[in-house]
């Protein structure tokens, strides 16, 4: 893809996404409230935002959860069951553990946070996964991109693999990012005033063997490459929420509410309207030369002078009652919680549930985000870990790993993967009480060895507790 390409594609996209941003930017008005310079309506109401901050805690709480392992790498069903499973499995073990102690000394934490939240206000969100410089603490380094930055193409797998990412840089931070790029002379000249911003376009597209890499400066009309290459994982992991057929980009939670949150929004500011009126009063007096309404003060202990025999300053009464308004917003809110999972991914307060409840609420958590965790599960966990283990591959403190299923599988060990997995240890230890019923023929049927490696793997049990398999 040549420089004059990527602008031309990237302009092209931007004008595909153009009829979206009106939608991004009225879910972003509502839900993130105080955004300077956003301009947008003034908001009465937080329970959307609320519920948003919520759902994005909870999300990173039950896919991510920040100081704890989330993912695992086991050997391949063929690999473990041959004469060095105990060594291979020991040798994941070991770069699970390394990936993890670079997670933690990073910043994902703080990116996926916003990262998240983009994805459940918008719908689609972006994250970048750079490999750190040397001497820092960990050797990953993560950015939340804006969408107002990125520009997705969706490629014929259905994922959002080419990604244009247009930031304004100086000629300070242009240089920084791209250091030994041929930078044109009225780019480098020193000048008074302040620094003038340049247009920067970061491209990145599938190849058959990875991703293709370039970045170019939109110098007045020019194309001018700054840096190319080749990543073997795309460092941009692009994720929605949910999609619907023949669209690019994602749909959120926030979304769906977007009405609801408009007219609660509505709701609260005509009630506070409402209740000011209810405050002060609505006055009539008459005009009979004495009474100076511009000169009244309605404070405790005024004197207010009448004419004799008028009625001075008498109260409007108001014209109808607007009680009808909390029962209206009480159901408004709830949807909007509702929408936004709000009372399900967090326990009911002062609830006391025993433990089949408990059991049966993650259940119905997982059976709700079904999709989206699959969908998160394909376009966000899987690329994030293969990511960051390419870079570690890159810096000499992992082993080659090949995430294949036929060499290493990626398991998935978050709360909220753990749900499926109970379920399926749960039916597997029934059938194990049901057949021990039936007496010593069906006992001996039973390979216990066997079914003690099926529970340890759909429980994401570590691999080296477990004997290796004899000849």
């Amino acid at each position: 893809m040549t420089p004059e390409t990527v602008l031309a594609r990237q302009a092209a996209a931007l004008d595909r996404r153009r009829p979206w941003e009106s939608l991004w930017q009225d879910c972003y008005d509502h839900v993130l409230s105080g955004t300077p310079g956003s301009g947008g309506p003034a908001l009465y109401d937080a329970t959307a935002a609320d519920a948003a901050e919520q759902l994005a805690s909870s999300l990173m709480a039950e896919l991510t959860p920040p100081w704890s392992r989330w993912f695992g790498l086991a050997p391949s069903r063929a690999l473990a069951e041959g004469p060095d499973a105990l060594a291979a499995a020991e040798a994941l073990e070991a770069a699970a553990e390394t990936l993890q102690g670079h997670l933690d000394r990073s910043n994902f934490a703080l990116e996926m946070h916003q990262a998240l939240l983009d994805v459940v206000v918008a719908g689609t969100g972006v994250l970048l996964v750079e490999e750190a410089p040397p001497g820092e603490a960990s050797a990953l380094r993560f950015t939340a991109v804006p969408l107002r930055e990125a520009v997705l193409e969706e490629g014929q797998g259905g994922r959002l693999d080419t990604v244009f990412r247009a930031v304004s840089l100086d000629a300070a931070a242009i240089a920084a990012r791209y250091p030994g790029a041929p930078l044109p002379p009225a780019l480098t000249a020193a000048g008074d005033g302040p620094a003038r911003a340049y247009r920067v376009v970061e491209a990145v597209w599938p190849e058959r063997t990875g991703s293709g890499f370039l970045a170019v400066l939109d110098l007045d009309g020019a194309a001018l490459p700054l840096a190319a290459g080749r990543f073997l994982d795309s460092p941009f992991i692009a994720f929605r929420w949910m999609k619907a057929p023949g669209e690019s980009y994602g749909r959120g939670p926030v979304m769906k509410a977007l009405p609801d949150i408009r007219t609660a929004n509505k709701v609260v500011e005509l009630v506070l309207k409402n209740a000011s009126i209810a405050a002060t009063g609505i006055w009539q007096a008459e005009d009979d030369g004495v009474l100076n309404p511009a000169t009244v003060r309605l404070v405790p202990g005024a004197i207010i002078p009448k004419a004799p025999g008028s009625s001075g300053l008498t109260p409007l009464a108001a014209p109808g009652n607007f009680d009808v308004s909390q029962l209206v917003l009480d159901d408004l809110r709830a949807r909007i919680r509702s929408a936004l999972l709000a009372d399900r991914l967090t326990a009911p307060r002062g609830a006391q549930m025993t433990a089949t409840e408990v059991l049966e609420r993650s259940a119905e958590t997982a059976r709700l985000l079904g999709a989206t965790y699959g969908r998160l599960q394909a376009e966000l966990l899987t690329p994030l870990v293969a990511r960051c283990l390419s870079i570690l591959r890159r810096r000499g403190e992992v082993p080659p790993l090949l995430l294949d299923g036929r060499e290493v599988r990626l398991t998935y060990q978050s709360p909220l993967a753990r749900v499926q997995g109970r379920a399926d240890a749960a039916n597997t230890l029934l059938f194990l009480q049901a057949a021990a019923q039936l007496g010593p023929q069906a006992v001996a049927q039973l390979d216990i060895p066997a079914a003690t490696r099926h529970l340890a793997r759909v429980l994401a049990a570590p691999a080296g507790i477990l004997n290796p398999v004899e000849e």
